[in-house]
């Protein structure tokens, strides 16, 4: 309006008569809220903190710290405040047939089925680092990201041994056609503990949906946002990562909850409003 009027020199009832707004309108002075500047300032800092969340997921963290706001608040700070909020993915639905049935196994509850399946990154000085994740599918737990410069079968049913001492086998375990995963050692383990085994179709890694979303969530956040300098910072950062992701990250899915909230973190969450420069924290386990 105010550049309209500066341009052609009219006045601002002209102007607003045909543009075809209120006058009463154009006069209104937002009345900010006595809380704004604080929850500006936490949102600002949660952003920083977690750089790819989107202001749904900012949302459901200040909830849990104690605000009384709604998305539509939240993100209008967002956009006002020049946070990009994230492109949201299409929807895919290859997970289903043209009858509605589903080609997949779908988790009816915790440890019915895992999934597990690689990443590759490298580290500053170009040599390798690859990564087995093994989620469950039904609560999305990151159960382990076993970093190292190569992962064979043996170390897959190394893992898998650990983590089934841990939780017990689940009833059903999830994975491409990769030689870690079909090694006859690995399939014979597999089956004297009474885990069947599920592989995905050759060349269709939506079968694989959960574990492959996981995969890119951990690309986004942090593969392409880290240089790792050695393996041993790669390993620090990334389970750091993953327990953050069980214990803090709203997850969309589950409601905006985190898929592991019984064991949260003790900086989660300070006082309204108040965050202490160099901002750090301690998993409690």
């Amino acid at each position: 309006m105010e550049k309209a009027r500066a341009k052609l020199g009219v006045s601002e009832r002209r102007a607003c008569k045909v543009l075809g707004q209120a006058r009463s309108t154009q006069r209104h002075e937002p009345r900010l809220a006595d809380d704004e500047e604080a929850l500006t300032r936490d949102i600002t800092r949660l952003a920083e903190r977690f750089g790819r969340y989107g202001y749904r997921r900012i949302t459901a963290m200040l909830r849990r710290q104690g605000w009384l706001v709604n998305h539509k608040r939240v993100e209008r700070i967002w956009r006002r405040e020049g946070l990009k909020v994230p492109k949201k993915q299409p929807k895919r639905s290859r997970l289903w047939l043209n009858d509605g049935s589903c080609i997949r196994l779908r988790p009816t509850h915790r440890h019915h089925v895992w999934s597990y399946d690689f990443v590759a990154s490298r580290t500053h000085d170009g040599r390798p680092l690859k990564m087995l994740t093994i989620i469950d599918e039904h609560s999305r737990e990151c159960l382990t990201i076993d970093v190292a410069r190569r992962l064979r079968s043996d170390d897959v049913l190394a893992k898998l041994t650990e983590l089934f001492i841990q939780h017990g086998p689940p009833e059903h375990i999830r994975s491409d056609n990769g030689p870690e995963f079909t090694a006859i050692a690995v399939r014979d383990w597999l089956a004297k503990v009474g885990v069947k085994t599920l592989f995905i179709e050759p060349g269709s890694p939506w079968e694989n949906g959960y574990n492959e979303s996981f995969n890119g969530t951990l690309g986004d956040e942090v593969l392409k946002r880290e240089i790792f300098y050695t393996l041993e910072e790669a390993r620090i950062i990334i389970e750091q990562w993953r327990k953050e992701y069980n214990q803090i990250r709203p997850h969309s899915a589950l409601g905006y909850r985190p898929p592991a909230p019984e064991a949260l973190a003790t900086w989660m969450f300070p006082a309204r409003g108040s965050y202490p420069a160099g901002l750090t924290y301690q998993v409690v386990q």
